[in-house]
């Protein structure tokens, strides 16, 4: 006996894929549109190195860079592992995270977190970053 196909599930299996796209492409648009651009250029940025005994040391870097990485390694400041989403960072100023005390970096711009790694964050002149040794995960 010969299986009969149903137009009417096609036509709805046809239609939930068209949404889908539509649905994607509007996320794409709405992101492309609010995602804040690279600042090409000299600017000036801050960064506040906070260690968990609640030490700190500011440092103004003056960078051409167009993201948080570039003008961080151009400063010596951070070092890290490569990995499918960018720098893992380890070390800032020289001191490394350690995972026995499930210490991580946490970075954050105005008090609060980043949503993109070092590579993806774009810099504008007269920014303020700040990175925190963080223990618990």
């Amino acid at each position: 006996m010969e299986e009969q196909k149903n137009p009417k599930n096609t036509k709805k299996i046809v239609l939930a894929v068209v949404a889908l796209i539509a649905a994607v492409a509007v996320l794409l648009g709405v992101y492309a549109a609010t995602r804040k651009p690279a600042q090409a250029g000299t600017k000036t940025i801050t960064v506040d190195v906070v260690l968990t005994d609640g030490s700190d040391t500011v440092s103004t870097l003056t960078t051409d860079a167009e993201y948080l990485r570039g003008a961080l390694e151009e400063a010596g400041m951070i070092e890290g592992s490569e990995s499918e989403y960018g720098l893992f960072v380890t070390t800032v100023n020289g001191v490394t995270a350690d995972d026995a005390k499930q210490q991580w970096w946490c970075f954050t711009k105005g008090g609060e977190t980043l949503e993109t790694g070092v590579d993806t964050t774009p810099i504008a002149d007269g920014d303020a970053f700040e990175i925190t040794l963080t223990e618990g995960y």
